[in-house]
């Protein structure tokens, strides 16, 4: 239940700094602690690897590129269309296959941590295998592997 509430809108955090999702990681870290029945000083990590639980900032970059995901095989909210979209070329590039979205042209340091901006480069960061899955249930699968690799190497 507790799980439930962390993800609940967590995509609206995305691109915010570590000291607002902290508070939210201090939640995490005590559920795994007291699923196991450990210590207060208990190193967590190992914990939420047995859990198979992602970090909170990874679980928010899990839940906004799915939203980038369904937006590009059209399951979204028609919304979704006006924030994220796909990268066109105007010509003929070997990039034109790669599923890319476009990045929003905006200042210098303005708005670099609105979701328009942040998802789309973090998008544009996957393995080009995992942006071209072609189901969703393939795609969680493996953006969760991913994401654990990156942030959860024990």
């Amino acid at each position: 239940m507790v799980i439930s509430k962390l993800d609940y809108c967590n995509s609206l955090l995305a691109g915010l700094p570590a000291c607002v999702t902290r508070s939210l990681q201090l939640i995490q870290n005590a559920g795994a602690r007291l699923v196991f029945n450990q210590p207060k000083r208990t190193h967590v990590t190992p914990l939420l690897v047995t859990l198979h639980w992602l970090p909170i900032v990874a679980r928010i970059k899990f839940k906004s590129l799915t939203l980038a995901y369904r937006t590009l095989t059209g399951s979204a909210p028609s919304y979704f269309n006006s924030i994220i979209k796909p990268y066109i070329p105007n010509r003929p590039l070997r990039s034109s296959g790669e599923r890319l979205l476009c990045r929003p042209v905006m200042k210098t340091g303005s708005n670099s941590r609105l979701f328009s901006s942040v998802v789309p480069c973090w998008w544009n960061e996957l393995p080009s295998a995992l942006r071209s899955c072609g189901s969703f249930g393939s795609f969680k699968r493996g953006l969760k592997t991913f994401l654990f690799n990156i942030y959860l190497v024990v």
